[in-house]
């Protein structure tokens, strides 16, 4: 843990989001340049002081497109990092311009991420890879022998990972920004088309595309940019791993949610907090397994247990540990880039007191997990 201590604190002082959805009118860059403007006005601060701005982004879109986003808002100098890191691309983003931060090197930065995914099945390899040959290169596929296995081990039934999905659209119906407003019965989850088995395509997130912002400040600088630190949210830890060797199976995280453990318990002793203290969460819920396995990696809920948390509401807005606050990746929809940040956008509104019909009473801490393709795996945890 030596590598895990920042030397000064960092708050959230603005975030920006993009609506999630298709736009074909728009490309990449207007979407990303228009969550950073949000998120710039909702920070107070103006683009001329931003010291240096961290992209996360993994299609092909040109080179430099941190630069191409940035560009038309006048050409400063600073620093702009490209992030590509597989669906923790803005997360990484977000976890570079923490720790630019907390080292020192800067007092300001700027996070944003935007993606425009094409529609279709997700691809992770090298076009003359063999996983694509065998199945291994389909997330879904991935997705879907996690789910047969936790079933199988489990007892958990159809049912409870198809309120996944149910849970998720209820919450995306009070959320302006998500690209799936609409909702369904648990009915209609199951019998929506297979995917793969057991998946059918409502427990599967649909590729998307959007943008999310946020603007960071050291806690002893916020005076010098008059920053409203009533709205400042405090970032209590910013992990990030990536995959090594597990006797349980795969590293990939298609098939293994067991980093999410790791990253997570350097979340919590860096925070010096626990899952007991933990008032909403984002998980990456790319499928309706997910959800449930990431919370249980996380301890907020028993190994085994996440099936029951969510048939009993324990994962609903009103319940003990709200989950996906605003739809997940399950109704918001997954522009790889953006999701990481997205995430943060949440937390920080709910954190805020902001979030309108989606509100957790009293929320003190939100924690975001986010993870991708390679086993990288990202936590941060925030408190009001």
């Amino acid at each position: 843990m030596s590598q895990l201590r920042p030397g000064r604190e960092v708050m959230v002082i603005g975030v920006g989001l993009h609506p999630f959805g298709r736009f074909r009118d728009k490309d990449l860059a207007s979407l990303a340049r228009d969550a950073v403007v949000a998120a710039l006005k909702d920070s107070g601060v103006p683009w001329k002081d931003i010291p240096v701005a961290y992209f996360g982004h993994v299609y092909y879109h040109g080179m430099s497109v941190g630069e191409t986003a940035l560009g038309p808002l006048g050409l400063t100098g600073i620093p702009i990092i490209n992030v590509e890191n597989a669906c923790c691309s803005g997360s990484s983003a977000f976890w570079q311009a923490y720790w630019g931060i907390a080292s020192g090197m800067f007092d300001l930065a700027l996070a944003f991420g935007a993606e425009k995914v094409p529609s279709g099945p997700v691809t992770v390899t090298a076009a003359d890879s063999p996983e694509r040959y065998i199945g291994g290169d389909h997330m879904m596929a991935g997705y879907a022998l996690r789910a047969r296995r936790y079933m199988a081990e489990t007892g958990a039934p159809p049912e409870a990972l198809a309120q996944v999905a149910v849970k998720a659209r209820q919450i995306a119906a009070m959320n302006p920004f998500a690209h799936r407003k609409d909702t369904y019965t648990l009915e209609q989850v199951l019998a929506s088309r297979l995917v793969a088995d057991p998946l059918t395509l409502f427990q599967c997130c649909p590729t998307s595309e959007g943008a999310a912002a946020a603007v960071l400040c050291a806690k002893e600088s916020l005076g010098q940019f008059g920053v409203d630190a009533g709205r400042a949210i405090r970032v209590a830890a910013a992990t990030l791993t990536s995959g090594s060797y597990n006797g349980k199976g795969s590293d990939h995280s298609a098939f293994s949610p067991y980093r999410t453990a790791q990253a997570g318990q350097q979340a919590y002793e860096m925070s010096g907090l626990g899952p007991e203290d933990v008032d909403l969460v984002q998980v990456h819920d790319a499928a309706t397994i997910a959800e449930m396995q990431h919370l249980e990696a996380l301890n907020l809920v028993p190994p085994g247990e996440g099936w029951r948390a969510t048939l009993d509401g324990r994962t609903a807005l009103g319940g003990a540990i709200p989950t996906n606050t605003d739809g997940g990746l399950l109704a918001m929809g997954h522009p790889f880039g953006a999701t990481g940040i997205r995430m943060v956008h949440e937390t920080v509104t709910q954190l805020r007191g902001e979030a309108g019909p989606r509100q957790v009473p009293g929320a003190q801490v939100g924690l975001a997990q986010c993870s991708g393709a390679g086993d990288v795996t990202t936590v941060q945890i925030f408190t009001k």
